[in-house]
């Protein structure tokens, strides 16, 4: 039973590890890769030092351990979980597509699995207007807005069809200044859904609706799978917020 422990520890470590890596690779990093090389490092090390941790740590310490393990892992699973149900019905006037990680100039995994989406959503609703929302962020040589135009035209969609909003730095943000285009664009009232990866559809939704954006809908884009547990890791951290300061 302990040897088992011990490789099980010795194993989540390792691919927390490699997650971590491939993902600053491939995108940038984030609070989440900070928390996968975090939590990976510490198991690997307790797998590795298991033979003098085991005989060192109290009963209590390592029913914490496991306890708090045990929570990351109900919690990360429960936040995919959410965003599993669309909800769009693919007649509403606007959807928003929220930006995500841009490296330089190029888009990141998780952006371009939205955009893909947004691609979806757009042959079956092609008279929905496409509002892309990011901001310039670190590492980011354009906004992710622009970033995110660029793949939506040579993809086939017409430019009077995408409305870009390249201020944003949060979520929150995405939402207030997209409300703001949208409120001024139409002029009336209107419906809207909103597309991110499925991480992140319950935050957003929260944040969304706090915006004052008025029977919102989703659609949720693939999570590559090397990002699952970085993001979720992230996305737990985000949502406790809002639960705790509002």
């Amino acid at each position: 039973m302990h040897n088992a422990e011990k490789y099980i520890c010795l194993a989540l470590g390792a691919l927390l590890l490699f997650s971590a890596v491939l993902y600053t690779v491939k995108s940038n990093f984030t609070v989440g890769t900070g928390l996968a090389y975090a939590l990976g490092t510490l198991l690997l090390a307790y797998g590795l030092l298991y033979g003098r941790i085991s005989t060192v740590l109290p009963l209590w310490a390592k029913l914490c351990f496991a306890f708090a393990l045990a929570f990351v892992a109900v919690f990360v699973i429960s936040v995919y979980i959410c965003g599993a149900n669309d909800t769009v019905n693919y007649r509403e006037d606007a959807v928003i597509v929220l930006g995500a990680g841009v490296k330089g100039e190029k888009i990141g995994s998780n952006l371009q699995e939205r955009l893909d989406t947004a691609l979806e959503y757009h042959e079956k609703n092609p008279n929905a207007v496409i509002v892309v929302s990011g901001g310039k962020g670190n590492y980011e040589t354009i906004s992710e807005a622009l970033a995110m135009e660029r793949y939506l035209l040579q993809n086939g969609v017409p430019q009077d069809k995408i409305i870009k909003e390249d201020r944003s730095t949060s979520t929150e943000e995405n939402f207030a200044f997209s409300k703001k285009i949208l409120d001024s664009h139409f002029e009336r009232e209107y419906t809207a859904a909103y597309i991110t990866n499925g991480f992140h559809i319950y935050r957003a939704g929260c944040l969304g609706k706090a915006q004052g954006i008025e029977g919102l809908t989703h659609l949720s884009a693939k999570t590559p799978w090397y990002t699952i547990v970085p993001n979720g890791l992230r996305e737990m951290l985000a949502i406790l917020k809002i639960w705790i300061f509002g």
